[in-house]
């Protein structure tokens, strides 16, 4: 059994893959495989991939399916004791793996969480956020195993992104995780169920991975890719009502799901704006026909309140942006 299992998925990543693999395969720690999906790439991405010759590294190749569906397909093959994963634009520094296999096996932690910093690639400026930095994490967490119970923020103040993490495959495979398929933000389901499934997390803060701020990044450009956030929230939804753990949370759980797609709206793409509005309408409207519908009215804030009703109360986007306005 080789230690890490690296998932590199990859769609038209012809720009960036070559580092990507690079970063993976170049690694102070060899004991590993990589995983790469390339889903349905139209552009040189399988060639690249193709042009390296190292048995550790194994091909899916396959229609376009998603992040999500490629994933977990993926991990289905991953032979590791412990999972990390890369996005195609992204890389790691070359001691990353070594660093976070260590940190994992000494704490035998679930998953353990590391820093990330970002790369602007239009101005090759290399710089730090609180957010990937894990500042939310005071000293008291650091060299120790913690769980949910012992975090006394909002957990939907964490970063939910999947490639910030190594996760230990038994831990992922007991509890069945899987993604979303067929949406994007299909990290964010993914993390929160794991998140409250583990016994065992710990910290290493350390900026392990480079994040690739580019043009085409998915989270760069606000455009019908978000869309996707009304799907996301309602699976998100849904795992913490199946797993009872929607009343503990319901408070931050319920202001967060309502600010992601307030946001989208607000940021889209003008000729998103209304497809967006339709499917947070159709959301909302399914809502209030629900057990839940009192929750919102009790615990949402007063803008938050105001965008639910406003989008209820609506015949349509150019009602919506009438009542939202006064």
């Amino acid at each position: 059994m080789v230690k890490i299992s690296v998932i590199l998925t990859a769609f038209n990543e012809e720009k960036y893959i070559k580092k990507a693999i690079e970063s993976i395969l170049n690694q102070t720690l060899t004991d590993l495989e990589l995983i790469v999906v390339n889903d349905g790439s139209t552009d040189n991405t399988l060639d690249i991939i193709n042009s390296f010759d190292d048995d550790r590294l194994k091909l899916i190749n396959h229609e376009n399916m998603g992040p999500g569906a490629s994933r977990n397909k993926a991990l289905t093959l991953a032979e590791g004791e412990y999972v990390m994963y890369l996005d195609g634009d992204d890389w790691y520094r070359e001691d990353a793996m070594e660093i976070a296999y260590m940190e994992a096996m000494d704490k035998d932690s679930d998953f353990t969480f590391y820093q990330m910093i970002n790369y602007d690639d239009k101005t090759g400026e290399i710089y730090e956020n609180d957010w990937f930095n894990l500042n939310i994490f005071d000293e008291s967490f650091e060299n120790t195993v913690f769980n949910m119970n012992d975090f006394k923020g909002s957990i939907f103040d964490l970063s939910v992104g999947v490639c910030q993490k190594i996760y230990n495959i038994s831990f992922l495979k007991r509890i069945d995780a899987k993604f979303p398929e067929g949406i994007l933000f299909e990290d964010m389901p993914f993390f929160y169920y794991v998140l409250l499934k583990a016994e065992k997390i710990s910290i290493v803060k350390k900026q392990l991975y480079y994040r690739r701020k580019h043009e085409e990044s998915i989270t760069n450009v606000v455009d019908g890719k978000f869309l996707d956030t009304i799907p996301a929230g309602q699976t998100l939804m849904r795992i913490f009502t199946e797993n009872e753990w929607y009343d503990t949370y319901k408070f931050d759980l319920l202001a967060y799901k309502i600010n992601g797609p307030r946001f989208a709206l607000r940021d889209i793409k003008e000729n998103y704006k209304i497809p967006l509005y339709e499917l947070i309408k159709k959301d909302y409207d399914s809502i209030k026909q629900s057990q839940y519908y009192q929750d919102y009215l009790d615990n949402l804030g007063p803008v938050k309140k105001k965008f639910f009703l406003d989008i209820i109360e609506s015949e349509d986007y150019d009602d919506f942006l009438s009542l939202n306005s006064e």
